[in-house]
């Protein structure tokens, strides 16, 4: 496996190559991620990884500085799950200058949700998901379906700007006992992680009641956010959603229910479809 860290020495070791699998990271990896790896081996003549902490994407209060750096550790998990290339460029590499074009996605599918949280986020996430498909000649992309939105957003903005790359999306991988893997997952104490099994239960419920037949989703919505914010969480929000564009559903549409919400000051998002 090789370790790149700059565009001119990853486009020279792409050259034999003519369908790359690209796996976007922000390193500090987990199981779900080495599933991506693993998922696209099969689609491309080669598998890259990219691990790279996108400044554009964070809010001034967000934990950018703190956020986990364990590039070695990564290395060696991404090289047992099959990985050919690793890059990891500096910021100086990969924002030479001052990122003045950037990538607005539209309102009503980046403004709402996780968006409307964190504005902003999702212009940096696709800022630098642009330019990591460009320097890495992607054909094939893989994305957590955990972060749904984000999926959804990426997926859309590569369909309209005509991008020759197949978007995947890799199933939420979770531990024993339900609880979706995040790379923030380390925040938590022992405790805390246990109590985090709140919200994918929370999560299966409003899951479990649409396929009974309940249909007042707002009721269940709602029943969710109480059920977080009586156990002492934050939640920003619980929504079921239609899955092709995280609009509000009609009968017979696909559903998607997602939800975000603090413990503690942990940040966590989980979602399940219907």
């Amino acid at each position: 496996m090789q370790l790149i860290h700059t565009i001119a020495e990853l486009r020279e070791a792409l050259s034999q190559y003519r369908h790359p699998a690209v796996v976007p990271t922000m390193g500090n990896l987990h199981a779900g991620h080495l599933a991506l790896v693993r998922q696209a081996k099969p689609l491309g003549d080669v598998t890259i990884s990219t691990i790279f902490v996108n400044r554009l994407q964070f809010a001034p209060h967000e934990d950018f500085d703190t956020y986990p750096r364990t590039l070695e550790a990564d290395c060696e998990h991404l090289e047992a799950a099959g990985c050919d290339i690793v890059f990891a460029p500096k910021e100086s590499e990969l924002y030479p200058q001052a990122q003045t074009f950037k990538v607005h996605p539209p309102t009503e599918l980046a403004d709402i949700l996780e968006g409307h949280f964190r504005p902003g986020f999702f212009i940096g996430v696709c800022t630098v998901v642009m330019k990591l498909l460009a320097v890495t000649q992607a054909r094939t992309a893989l994305f957590g379906k955990k972060d749904y939105q984000q999926l959804m957003v990426i997926r859309n903005m590569v369909k309209q700007f005509a991008l020759p790359i197949d978007v995947i999306g890799g199933e939420t991988q979770r531990n024993e006992a339900g609880l979706a893997l995040s790379s923030r997952n380390g925040y938590l104490t022992p405790a805390q992680r246990e109590e985090a099994l709140l919200l994918s239960r929370t999560l299966r419920h409003i899951v479990d009641s649409v396929r009974q037949g309940e249909t007042d989703l707002a009721r269940l919505e709602h029943e969710g956010m109480q059920t977080l914010r009586a156990a002492g969480w934050f939640p920003d929000y619980v929504a079921v959603r239609r899955q092709s564009d995280l609009q509000t559903p009609q009968a017979g549409d696909a559903k998607v229910v997602l939800a975000a919400a603090r413990l503690g000051t942990t940040r966590l998002i989980d979602n399940m479809e219907i």
